[in-house]
């Protein structure tokens, strides 16, 4: 397959995202990758370039101790780092030195709550070629100016569900169409720790994914609520999550580290399924209640936060795609398969702000749909909105 021939350089892409004419016809048109000398990289097929009944996202891998798996990660996903760069300098308007800083303000809470991601962070900038900082910088993001983006559809839905018995986890991550070309899915196989298997972007070590282990982590923004705070911002606390064991652990981090801003957090181990609204003033368990399922989307159910002042800040779409959700896990509901899920998650009731959020004027637009199979260690992603685009299927070892 040909790489794309309308070719320009990365910072003329960002440029273009900036100005609003990059995503003017949907799928961004052109390459982010190129400017650097390294040949694999110009010969690269970007993910949006790709035709829609074979698009998918790359697989990188990487194994060893925390400082060779951030090497390994920045080397083989260069590019995407770079542009993620690049276009964070655009959204912030922070100049080289200002988004190094602000970056390093973080610096605290990492050594605080995980020292050992600062040597994977460290690692990432020397595979990629840049500094600890603008790596640093990758992993807080929306925490470079108090920023949140993103809408999302997630759920959990317990054996008693599904057609073989065994937990079905997932989303549907609604961003910008930007990323799509900056993403990619990650295999992480540390030393004397579980596999990691995520969905992610740019150089973030922790994002929507699970592992060996059995834990699901996926995550969607929320309206309203306590207000920032001066914490961890949400990739590496993702991460911490994914080196847990079951939802006991998972619930210890989220009570242990606090949060810059807020997040919905839908989990599972292999026996059990948990929602947590995990906010600046710490976590707010939500149970499935006995129906067997959980769903959730960008305003608060919890009822110290489900209030009519949080639910004006909300998504528009946030409660009838939390509706339309429901309604489709109960109509399968103990006969549920991953192929009930693809069709799902490419729903276009209520189109173009429908769970397949399409409306390509918007700036949170489904950007890839996620089935994770716990017990068989593998996870399921389709690229984009497009109704034809297929779902790949991606594996950790046994």
């Amino acid at each position: 397959m040909e790489a794309h021939s309308n070719q320009f350089s990365r910072r003329g892409f960002v440029k273009s995202v900036a100005a609003g004419t990059a995503l003017s016809s949907g799928i961004a048109p052109s390459p982010i990758f190129g400017q650097s000398g390294d040949p694999a990289s110009q010969s690269r097929v970007l993910t949006s370039s790709q035709p829609v009944d074979v698009r998918r996202y790359p697989i990188y891998r990487a194994e060893g101790t925390h400082r060779e798996l951030g090497r390994q990660h920045g080397e083989q996903a260069k590019e995407h780092i770079l542009a993620h760069l690049d276009l964070l300098r655009v959204k912030t308007k922070l100049s080289d030195e200002k988004l190094k800083s602000r970056a390093m303000q973080f610096q605290p809470l990492f050594k605080k709550y995980c020292p050992h991601l600062i040597d994977e962070i460290k690692g990432l900038g020397e595979g990629c070629g840049i500094s600890y900082a603008e790596a640093l910088a990758t992993n807080i993001r929306g925490g470079l100016n108090s920023t949140m983006d993103g809408a999302c559809t997630t759920y959990a839905i317990s054996g008693r569900g599904t057609v073989d018995g065994e937990i079905l986890s997932g989303q549907n991550a609604d961003i910008s169409l930007t990323e799509i070309d900056l993403a990619y899915v990650l295999h992480l196989k540390p030393k004397n720790k579980p596999q990691i298997l995520i969905w992610t972007f740019g150089g973030m070590i922790g994002y929507h994914g699970m592992n060996s282990s059995g834990i699901g982590a996926f995550a969607n923004a929320l309206g309203g609520g306590p207000g920032p705070k001066y914490g961890m911002t949400h990739y590496p606390a993702k991460r911490l999550i994914l080196e847990c064991s079951n939802l006991d652990e998972v619930e210890q981090v989220t009570k242990r580290v606090p949060l810059a801003s807020n997040g919905n957090y839908m989990l599972n181990d292999r026996k059990k399924i948990l929602n947590i609204e995990w906010t600046t003033d710490g976590p707010k368990r939500i149970i499935d209640e006995g129906r067997g399922f959980l769903a959730h989307t960008n305003h608060f159910v919890c009822s110290e936060y489900a209030t009519p002042e949080n639910y004006a800040r909300s998504l528009k779409d946030s409660f009838p795609r939390l509706e339309r959700m429901n309604q489709l896990i109960q109509s399968r509901f103990g006969k549920l398969g991953v192929k009930d899920l693809k069709s799902f998650l490419k729903d276009s009731d209520n189109s173009p702000h429908g769970i397949c959020r399409s409306d390509v004027k918007n700036s949170s637009i489904t950007t890839a749909s996620i089935i994770s199979e716990p017990a068989k260690r593998q996870m399921h992603v389709a690229v984009g909105y497009e109704q034809g685009t297929p779902f790949e299927l991606y594996q950790m070892d046994d």
